[in-house]
C-alpha cells in the first residue's frame, strides 16, 4: 500500500497530475491538488514524473 502526499506550498494547481492518475487518487481541493480522490495508489509515479513544482511524494506504507 502506498501513500500520496502533496506540499501545498510547492503545489501550483496546474491539474497535470489529476488528469495523468490512473486511479483517480488526487483530486483538486481549493485549487490545489489533494490525495482524497478515493483511489488507491499503485506507486506508478505518472503524478510525480508530471508535476512541475515537484510537490509530490509517494511512500510505502
Amino acid at each position: 500500500m502506498f501513500q500520496v502526499t502533496v506540499d501545498k506550498d510547492k503545489c501550483e494547481g496546474c491539474e497535470e497530475c489529476v488528469n495523468v492518475c490512473p486511479n483517480e487518487v488526487l483530486a483538486m481541493v481549493d485549487g490545489k491538488a489533494d490525495p482524497s480522490g478515493g483511489g488507491e495508489c499503485e506507486n506508478c509515479e505518472s503524478c510525480v514524473g508530471v508535476c512541475p513544482s515537484g510537490a509530490i511524494t509517494i511512500t510505502e506504507m
